[in-house]
This record gives structure tokens, C-alpha cells and sequence, in this order.
């Protein structure tokens, strides 16, 4: 069982080091996103330089990675707390990706995906908090934020078992917005 569960955190690693943002903006022939808009390969950077439609299948992609890992590691037996590091795992690999010299993103979308095998309550849930933040103050950042803080509380109302491996995802996406952080409470951050 300990190679099974070695094996499944090194594959969740090398899923989630595959940067779909740039992988599509090659496809749609866009600047790298890593060196221009806000240099961040994720989403709402991919919708600043090419719109709509390479932004969303980015969006799928980068949830795709997170909920197959989880839900791969769910059908292998790992047990609760693995999960929580199958998760961690796929994320830093988004994050720190072995394929572009560790240059990632901020792992929102695939923590996302890592939430999805937890239970529709928990995502139609953390879906509604985004956008009403999103429409309120119009920052992908905050709203990503806020999310986040409320992924425990949610995850602990619906399905207490997880609280942990998502308070400890919640806590790695908070640490990765540090410098959006910096620049909201500066009024410098970019609204999309």
C-alpha cells in the first residue's frame, strides 16, 4: 500500500505540473502567459490576453487536474488523510511545475477540482460564494480568497471528514495570494 500511495502523490505531482494555461495558449497561439498580463498562468490571465474560450477550457483543464487525482486516489483506497495529500500534491504541482522550471500558477481551479469528489452542497456552495464576491467588488483575487476561507466551513457543514486535508489546501492557496494580498489591501491589485 505505501508504494500505491508514493506513486499516486508523484503522479498527482507530474498532473498537476502540466500548466494548462500555457499548454492553450500555445494552441491558440497567445503570448506565454507567464511573462505577460499579470505573468500568472491560470484562468483569469489566460481570459486578459485571449478572451473567452481558451480562458474556459483552461478553466476545465485546470479542474479536471485536481478532481481526477482525488477522485483516482479515492478509487485506490487511500484513506481520508492521503486524499488531503494526493490534493496538496496536485497543487503544488500546479503551482511548481516540474515542466516550466517551477513557474506556476496559483492553484485555485485545480483546488477547486480537488473539491468536486466531495459532494455537490460543497461546490454549489463555494460556486455561489465566488460569485457573489466576484459581483460585488469585481476582483478575481478576493473573490478566490474569500472561497477559500469559507472551503473549511463548508466542507465541515456538508462533509466533516475533509475538514482538514481542505484546511490545509486552503491554507497553501492563501499562502500563493500573498502578493495579491499585498496589492488589494494597497488598491493596486487589477480588476477583470
Amino acid at each position: 500500500m505505501e508504494i500505491t500511495i508514493m506513486l499516486t502523490i508523484l503522479a498527482a505531482y507530474v498532473l498537476g505540473s502540466c500548466t494548462s494555461a500555457v499548454l492553450i495558449a500555445k494552441v491558440f497561439q497567445l503570448p506565454d502567459p507567464r511573462s505577460t498580463g499579470s505573468a500568472n498562468p491560470g484562468a483569469t490571465n489566460v481570459f486578459r490576453i485571449g478572451g473567452k474560450i481558451p480562458a474556459i477550457i483552461v478553466l476545465v483543464l485546470d479542474l479536471l487536474k485536481g478532481s481526477i487525482a482525488v477522485y483516482s486516489a479515492h478509487e485506490l483506497g487511500l484513506s481520508d488523510a492521503w486524499l488531503g495529500i494526493v490534493a496538496i500534491a496536485v497543487c503544488l504541482g500546479h503551482m511548481y511545475p516540474i515542466f516550466y522550471h517551477f513557474s506556476g500558477g496559483k492553484g485555485v481551479a485545480t483546488a477547486f477540482g480537488c473539491l468536486m469528489p466531495l459532494g455537490f452542497n460543497i461546490i454549489v456552495t463555494l460556486t455561489m460564494v465566488w460569485i457573489i464576491t466576484y459581483r460585488l467588488f469585481r476582483y478575481s483575487s478576493l473573490a478566490a480568497l474569500v472561497t477559500v476561507g469559507i472551503a473549511p466551513l463548508a466542507t465541515y457543514f456538508f462533509n466533516p471528514k475533509y475538514t482538514l486535508a481542505v484546511s490545509m489546501l486552503a491554507v497553501l492557496i492563501i499562502w500563493r495570494h500573498q502578493h495579491n494580498i499585498t496589492r488589494l489591501l494597497q488598491g493596486s491589485e487589477p480588476k477583470v
